[in-house]
């Protein structure tokens, strides 16, 4: 008897001892899922107290786009020290269009022929540096800050669809230019945006020179589409990986493109800290149709590098369907083709233009 007695207690404890070991199991298993759900919480309120906090996007208080009086000072503060390095002579204007106050540097001769930039996203007219030296000897620049993205134009309007961009620079180019035809320039969004007004307005433009154009001819690579939403991540560490990866070869090249490449990313993480958020119409692939109906002469640049898309194939699909295009891979870069091949980007747009 005794013997199964302890065999029986030998039974009990070992089943004891299982439940034991799965309570602690199941324990340890709660705790860390509890931890991780803490941690989720913890990263969205910092997310969200990071970008999404402040007053709200259409409120127009004395501070208005900004998030606060002192972001505000900051912010122009330092953009008002980054824009007196301009390289040339310059004249500064605000444009006033229904969707708000429009700014734009101006140099150049006045009687020039005109020629408007338009920035890529996260930036402002100072991301035209490299090249405004160049471009003004021969033209009459309008360097215009984004009316929806970080610099000194004020939008008073929400502008969430491609028309209400296509609209704004409508009207801006005919304020700026009532009597001439402009031609027109824009990098990486700004690009989309021109290719967009060539099948708007084609009666407003000379030439069009898309410069790596977000989206527009295909879509974003997955690889991208990963990296930019990291981006948003609210600290400057994920910002600067981002650009790095996008402007791989300036980032490689030499010291100055290093160094300009930095300044954009202290620029972009002090607009992504001093601005309301808001979210800006996407650049989309403009489709066979669209293409086709651009009328103008156009001349689209991309690296050989680029990241956004294949440049072969995009540089393919535009010379198919554009009906008087001139399509030009730069080697040796990538999204950064203005600042690490400036002079073979130059000379291509000069030469475009007709001004050698």
């Amino acid at each position: 008897m005794s013997g199964k007695n302890n065999l029986n207690e030998s039974k009990t404890s070992n089943k004891k001892n299982i439940w034991r070991i799965i309570w602690k199991i199941t324990r340890y298993f709660l705790y860390t899922l509890g931890g991780i759900f803490t941690l989720v919480i913890l990263f969205a309120l910092w997310i969200y107290f990071s970008i999404f906090s402040g007053p709200a996007l259409m409120e127009m208080n004395e501070y208005h786009p900004f998030r606060s009086q002192e972001k505000k000072e900051i912010y122009l503060e330092h953009y008002e020290s980054q824009l007196k390095e301009w390289p040339v002579a310059y004249k500064d204007e605000y444009i006033d269009t229904k969707y708000g106050r429009t700014f734009v540097r101006i140099s150049g001769e006045g009687d020039a022929p005109p020629l408007v930039l338009l920035p890529g996203a996260a930036s402002n007219v100072l991301i035209w540096e490299p090249v405004i030296k160049e471009l003004s000897e021969h033209y009459k620049v309008y360097a215009v800050d984004n009316i929806y993205d970080f610099g000194k134009s004020i939008y008073t309007r929400e502008m969430t669809k491609t028309i209400h961009m296509t609209e704004w620079l409508d009207e801006l180019s005919k304020i700026l230019e009532p009597e001439r035809k402009i031609n027109l320039l824009g990098l990486s969004y700004g690009g989309w945006v021109c290719a967009e007004y060539s099948a708007y307005a084609p009666g407003k433009l000379n030439k069009v020179i898309l410069m790596a154009p977000a989206a527009t001819v295909f879509n974003f690579t997955p690889e991208f589409i990963k990296t930019m939403i990291i981006s948003i991540i609210p600290h400057k560490y994920f910002l600067r990986s981002s650009v790095y990866w996008s402007l791989e070869d300036a980032v490689n090249g030499d010291s100055l493109s290093l160094a300009f490449v930095d300044k954009h990313i202290e620029n972009a993480w002090l607009g992504l800290r001093s601005f309301k958020f808001k979210q800006p119409p996407p650049p989309l692939v403009l489709s066979d149709e669209k293409l086709r109906s651009v009328s103008v002469p156009v001349l689209f640049l991309v690296g050989e590098n680029e990241k956004l898309y294949p440049a072969e194939s995009a540089a393919k699909r535009m010379s198919e369907l554009v009906p008087d295009i001139q399509t030009e891979i730069i080697p040796g870069c990538g999204h950064d083709l203005w600042i690490v091949q400036k002079e073979k980007v130059i000379a291509k747009i000069l030469e475009f233009l007709g001004k050698n």
